[in-house]
């Protein structure tokens, strides 16, 4: 298995130690309804510069404990996430690590500005590195449609003009020129292309859209599930394993990764604080407004139709907590506090989220890896948490969670995408595909 760490490098203060501030800021986050959009007169620039700073040097720590992945997002407008622009990031990380893989989970195609610097930028990362890219891409939610100036109606056109786009770049020699529907290049011939051949391995992170999970499958690209719920991921697991047969190969678990919130702690008590603490602001769910989230256009009739029926799941993105908006009374917020952290025990039963001592969480991380048999999984941290309780919980998976996780690894033959090729097992014709996710686990969580 390959594993990873990831966090959404959120803008937040220490309840514990500055409380009034971190509650001042959650406040104004469920009064706006979101935090995408919340006004950037609430940034402080000196605490975002400590934080930026404390993120990074998390990172490099985490290659020195061990874990495979150094995992990367981005996203625009929103104190949800810092890391704006994480080619930035990842260059530091590129210079500063030494074996880890640097996985960019990923970068909105749809929304830059031009897809022949992205592509420049990438090679740059993976030759610093010294190959240890793992570029991903995504849509890029409807709320950065609307902060980078994108029509949201041509969202998947772009993604994928542009993904075909920046393959083309990094494999075709060049000058040649590029006429597809939406870019237009008269001049492409970049001198700095990627150490990795034909091109880095290429990584697809996604939610519920069934669009882009078939698209995965035809294009042979490993996809990364982010905290999905167990039931509707398995779905769209199948839906991959057989389009993948259509493609004439049988998927494994190296065409699969999944993303997990995980917070451990050296006492039950200490790790459920900093679990609850995932629900900040209504974490996912307060990610930005429906209205946002969703845009006419973003998304096509079948994938809107799946998020209607999983719409009451409680993390879902855009899921409305509450119907105002700016006007509550000061009860009314306290009273909508209240529900959000109310959503931690179903969040816990669903296996949305694993908070506890070690010994609790490995055997509900094996229900998971038993369900869905990822060769890929990425530990999930975030919410107002201290540094230090941070690095505590980092050293914690590190010392006695990821030796078991590996452990049942083995025990499952989850194989990663550096073990195996994904798409490299041949499906004879007319032969069925053997389902990777097993649906027949699910059942309950471990009591």
């Amino acid at each position: 298995m390959h594993l990873m760490w990831f966090t959404e490098r959120q803008y937040h203060y220490d309840p514990e130690a500055e409380p009034q501030r971190s509650r001042t800021l959650e406040t104004q986050i469920l009064r706006h309804r979101s935090f995408f959009g919340l006004p950037n007169e609430n940034f402080d620039a000196r605490h975002g510069s400590a934080l930026l700073n404390e993120y990074l040097d998390e990172k490099i720590y985490s290659e020195e404990l061990g874990f495979d992945g150094l995992m990367l997002n981005e996203h625009h407008g929103t104190p949800f996430c810092l890391g704006s622009v994480m080619d930035v990031e990842a260059a530091i990380l590129a210079k500063t690590t030494k074996r880890a893989k640097i996985v960019l989970l990923g970068n909105p195609v749809p929304t830059v500005a031009n897809a022949l610097r992205l592509a420049e930028e990438l090679s740059m990362i993976d030759l610093i590195s010294g190959g240890r890219l793992v570029p991903g891409w995504v849509r890029g939610a409807g709320s950065e449609q609307l902060a980078n100036n994108s029509n949201p109606a041509y969202n998947r056109e772009y993604f994928e003009e542009g993904v075909d786009f920046i393959i083309k770049a990094w494999t075709t020699p060049g000058p040649f020129r590029f006429e597809g529907k939406h870019f237009h290049f008269r001049f492409v011939n970049p001198w700095v292309l990627p150490l990795q051949k034909p091109h880095p391995p290429i990584w697809i992170p996604g939610l519920v859209s069934p669009d882009t999970v078939a698209w995965c499958a035809r294009k042979r690209f490993p996809y990364v599930a982010l905290a999905t719920r167990l039931e509707p991921t398995v779905e769209l697991w199948n839906l991959y394993t057989q389009t993948a047969a259509k493609e004439g190969y049988q998927a494994g678990p190296e065409n699969f990764g999944y993303l997990q919130p995980v917070f451990v702690g050296e006492n039950q008590a200490r790790a459920e604080e900093l679990g609850k603490r995932f629900l900040y602001g209504g974490a996912f769910a307060h990610f930005a407004r429906p209205e946002w989230m969703f845009p006419p256009g973003y998304n096509s009739k079948e994938a809107t139709r799946r998020m209607a029926r999983l719409q009451a799941a409680a993390n879902f993105p855009g899921k409305p907590i509450h119907a105002g908006g700016g006007s509550e009374t000061d009860e009314e917020l306290e009273e909508i506090r209240r529900a959000v952290y109310a959503q931690y025990e179903e969040s816990k039963k669903d296996l949305q989220m694993i908070a506890g001592t070690p010994d609790y969480v490995i055997p509900r991380l094996r229900k998971v890896l038993e369900v869905l048999r990822p060769g890929i999984f990425s530990f999930w941290l975030d919410g107002p948490l201290a540094q230090k309780d941070r690095i505590k919980c980092l050293e914690l998976i590190s010392r006695e969670v990821m030796p078991a996780v590996r452990g049942i690894g083995r025990e499952l033959g989850l194989t990663d995408p550096f073990e195996r090729t994904p798409g490299s097992m041949p499906l004879a014709a007319g032969r069925e595909p053997t389902p990777v996710a097993q649906a027949g686990a699910l059942g309950s969580a471990p009591a």
